[in-house]
């Protein structure tokens, strides 16, 4: 038997394994218990007050704004306050 035969029959057997492997894992339980693990998942995280990065990212907006309104205001307040005790 010469090198190209050699590997020829390797590769067809290590084809053939890779099959049964992957024929084992899809008719596998492994599968169903990734697909539950999943679904137990997706429960827990609607049961979380969670948000989405947009919804966040907008609310960090509206808080900036009302922080910069709120400076704002202080500083009018303080003004205000400064024309009064003269």
């Amino acid at each position: 038997m010469n090198n190209s035969d050699f590997f020829q029959k390797f590769q067809t057997m290590a084809e053939d394994v890779q099959k049964k492997v992957l024929e084992t894992v899809r008719q596998s339980p492994a599968k169903d218990i990734e697909q539950n693990i999943r679904g137990l998942m997706h429960q827990g995280f609607q049961k979380l007050d969670l948000v989405t990065r947009q919804e966040f990212d907008i609310q960090m907006q509206v808080l900036g704004k009302t922080r910069s309104k709120l400076e704002e205001l202080e500083r009018k307040v303080t003004e205000l306050e400064t024309r009064v005790l003269k």
